[in-house]
């Protein structure tokens, strides 16, 4: 447990800090999640210990497209000595990228679960309003870019929540371009969103899911997207592209009912990821395209 300390490749979320709660990494491929105050954290770790064994969840989109649940445990912390606070076990997503490329989008044009208070309801409506979420169904909440060289590009907090329609196409076309020059050459859109294990394929067989799930609605999650830019740039295809969905503390029961609200913002972001595949399949296109 010595070994505990934050993760470097996080893009968005609370970060650990000597004075404040926030995830950890072991080096050994597990990820810790403190859990979260105001029964955030008691709903999170519900919904993590009934989807983990839950007969109507497919084996195959639970393993590929979630974390591994591994239980809880007591850790103790900087932010109060002499306690220990309960974090949640998973598998940490960036394990085994050598050079780790990152992004985190927020799905969902309402982020708010049902019944949640009116400050907290009122809070999450603004931030929606001014960012992307109300008119895409989706937000970009943060951008790590990576090169094969070590050099390492990423938006600060203020310039993503004032990206707009076509600050989106650019966060999204710049995280599959080369770190130097003006990052917009597109490099890697076709090693990293399309063919058959690219980030396309791979949303495509979640939202074939999610069109039939009637399980839970994931209010306020969020889609992971990683690849590993040093396979990307040695292979020019490959690079470990990964697709995970994360930040389950607004997960409520669907009670039958299609997650319209998360499957919207879903379909939205495949087709901003079609037609960079598409544009950049001949040309790479400029941020003004």
């Amino acid at each position: 447990m010595s070994d505990l300390r934050p993760p470097e490749h996080q893009v968005a979320g609370h970060r650990a800090a000597p004075n404040k709660l926030g995830p950890l990494v072991d080096g050994n491929g597990l990820f810790y999640k403190p859990l979260q105050a105001l029964d955030r954290g008691e709903q999170e770790l519900a919904f993590y210990t009934a989807f983990s064994i839950h007969p109507a969840v497919p084996p195959r989109i639970r393993d590929k497209f979630f974390p591994r649940f591994h239980g809880t445990r007591l850790l103790p912390t900087a932010a109060t000595p002499g306690e220990s606070h309960p974090h949640i076990v998973l598998d940490d997503l960036l394990e085994g990228l050598a050079s780790p490329s990152v992004t985190d989008i927020k799905i969902g044009a309402c982020t708010w679960p049902p019944r949640a208070p009116e400050p907290y309801v009122a809070k999450c409506l603004a931030k929606d309003r001014a960012t992307t979420s109300v008119l895409l169904g989706f937000r970009v909440s943060g951008v790590r870019v990576s090169d094969a060289g070590g050099a390492v590009w990423r938006p600060d907090r203020l310039e993503l929540k004032g990206t707009d329609i076509p600050g989106v196409r650019c966060m999204l076309r710049r995280y599959v371009s080369s770190v130097g020059g003006d990052g917009m050459d597109c490099a890697r859109a076709a090693a990293v969103y399309g063919g058959e294990g690219g980030v396309f394929a791979q949303l495509r067989e979640l939202k074939a899911w999610f069109e039939v799930q009637t399980l839970f609605h994931f209010y306020s999650a969020s889609i992971l997207l990683s690849y590993d830019a040093n396979a990307v740039t040695a292979a020019g295809g490959g690079g470990g592209v990964r697709v995970k969905l994360v930040d389950f503390a607004h997960v409520v029961e669907s009670e039958g009912v299609i997650d319209h609200n998360f499957l919207g913002g879903l379909c939205s972001l495949i087709k901003f990821i079609a037609d960079i595949v598409a544009e950049t399949s001949d040309a790479a296109p400029s941020c003004d395209s």
